[in-house]
């Protein structure tokens, strides 16, 4: 933080958790290492790099965090056509959700400002050997009412948005760019 608090002079107006990994395999198979792995690769991470960026997105005035995580902590989602993470990546992606209000107002009268945004089944480089799976694929499609997949371009100017002065009275939200998806009642 030291080499961030120089370059930028001693402030940080943004800062993005955007980090994710997955172990796939069924829940009963999870070992309590596969498990704090993904407590410290999804959620301490997160959590650690805001304690720490604290002081410069205070000194901002305006800082911005952003969680990235996805809508499985919003809804039940049938994640890459897998039950494989039905429930791991969904606990921490709520708990992401909780810090994100807990932040929002923990901070609020610091100038820092937390959102988190929750993509569906958005086309990225991890997910594209999934995508070359026709029937995760399709089921990635059937989940969302608009019934294709997204692009990350789709996600990025929200994400910017998020960050702009005209964004100012948002803070504590998940806002899902998801298709649709967690608007159904349950995935088909």
């Amino acid at each position: 933080m030291e080499t961030v608090a120089s370059v930028f002079h001693g402030k940080l107006n943004i800062l993005i958790n955007n980090v994710g990994n997955q172990i796939w395999k069924p829940t009963v198979e999870y070992t309590a290492q596969d498990f704090a792995f993904h407590i410290s690769a999804n959620f301490e991470s997160a959590y650690h790099l805001c304690q720490i960026s604290y002081p410069l997105l205070k000194a901002s005035g305006a800082g911005n965090i952003i969680f990235m995580s996805s809508i499985s902590g919003v809804t039940y989602y049938l994640s890459s056509g897998s039950l494989y993470s039905a429930t791991k990546v969904p606990s921490l992606a709520a708990a992401l959700t909780q810090l994100t209000k807990n932040l929002a107002c923990e901070w609020a009268n610091d100038g820092i400002r937390t959102n988190r945004v929750a993509p569906g089944f958005i086309r990225t480089p991890l997910r594209e050997p999934f995508l070359n799976d026709e029937h995760t694929r399709k089921a990635g499609c059937t989940q969302a009412p608009l019934r294709r997949i997204g692009e990350a371009e789709e996600v990025s100017p929200l994400v910017a948005f998020l960050c702009m002065p005209t964004a100012s009275y948002i803070t504590g939200q998940t806002i899902c760019v998801d298709g649709g998806a967690t608007v159904k009642s349950s995935p088909t």
